[in-house]
């Protein structure tokens, strides 16, 4: 079967459905962690969880203690869940190893423990191998990301979790910062739920407090990429990259600044910081930033390199990317020279 989305997950498990064997396959702490605890929350009973919950490692525990307690009945529990971490290791053994585990593994999906729910839990898995096709055939497989259209409804759901409220137009704002990854979104709004003291959070709080932290990132980088000043984008890279920023993160912060940048090309070049500051919904300075540095590029070069930072984040979400040349790659294409109006009349 085709992999699944977190909320096709929930909505099976607040239908009751049984699911005897899932795989959530991602990096996002927060995805993982919910699912995991819904999981267990529709499977076992909250005052039997001591004995219904088990916790075990693919890399440290083994297959054969994995499986042999997902056949053992459980203990002062109706039902109990097995979670396995680090189940992409199987792929890292040799050839023997891993097909012998393999085969364990599918006799058990061909008939699973009644009582049991098989979690596994894997960073990445590799399509093209047996385990992925495998838990594809027999198993649950949960995709741990979320969708454009999902991602504000999210970010509204984590903000009443903590007690807060987030406008709609916020909260597309902050997933698009974020670039829709929820534990992202979720420390963020942890900080704009304290800045906003009670009161809804807005588009301004977002603007002045997540946006306001990479200001210097997204209009020094902007500044370099209209110039085509491409050693001195890599230069600046490299200092993002050696202080720990994320090449997501830095793709996700450019693909919002780019939708600015248009945003703002529509606005006469003479707007003021105040006057964009409406029409953008970001502050008076970075709104008027905007403006100056949109008029430098040509609408199509902008919507160009809409297009290159769209592909950059597909392939940085893809199986195993080399982050680091995928962004240098991108800077080079944003910073490439103008074609002359000569090569353009040939």
């Amino acid at each position: 079967m085709a992999d699944v989305s977190p909320e096709t997950l929930l909505d099976r498990l607040a239908r009751g459905q049984s699911v005897p064997a899932i795989a959530l396959v991602g990096t996002d702490s927060y995805l993982r962690q919910m699912c995991r605890g819904k999981v267990i929350e529709a499977c076992v009973p909250e005052g039997a969880r001591e004995w219904g919950v088990s916790q075990l490692s693919a890399r440290g525990d083994g297959w054969d203690e994995i499986l042999g307690r997902a056949q053992t009945l459980p203990m002062l529990a109706p039902r109990q869940v097995i979670v396995v971490e680090d189940a992409e290791s199987v792929e890292k053994l040799g050839d023997e190893s891993r097909d012998e585990i393999l085969a364990a593994l599918e006799r058990y999906l061909l008939a699973p423990a009644p009582p049991t729910v098989l979690l596994l839990e894997a960073a990445a898995l590799d399509r093209r191998q047996k385990f992925y096709k495998l838990l594809q055939d027999k198993a649950l497989v949960v995709e741990l990301t979320i969708g454009a259209a999902s991602a504000p409804a999210l970010a509204q759901q984590m903000a009443k979790d903590l007690g807060a409220e987030i406008g709609r137009e916020a909260a597309t704002l902050l997933a698009d910062i974020v670039d829709r990854e929820p534990a992202r979104m979720h420390i963020e709004l942890e900080k704009l739920a304290a800045y906003a003291l009670g009161r809804p959070i807005t588009a301004a709080d977002v603007e002045a407090l997540v946006v306001a932290a990479r200001k210097n990132t997204v209009w020094q980088l902007a500044d370099m990429l209209a110039g085509r000043k491409r050693d001195a984008a890599f230069a600046f890279l490299d200092n993002l990259l050696r202080e720990g920023e994320q090449p997501a993160g830095i793709v996700g912060a450019l693909g919002w600044m780019y939708r600015k940048l248009i945003e703002a090309r529509e606005l006469p070049a003479h707007t003021s910081g105040f006057q964009a500051a409406r029409q953008l919904s970001m502050r008076p300075e970075s709104a008027e930033a905007a403006v100056r540095q949109a008029h430098r590029i040509p609408k199509k070069d902008l919507l160009a390199g809409l297009v290159a930072l769209a592909e950059a984040d597909s392939q940085l979400k893809s199986s195993q990317p080399n982050p680091r040349a995928l962004i240098e790659f991108l800077i080079a294409r944003l910073t490439s020279p103008a074609p002359s109006p000569v090569a353009r009349s040939r």
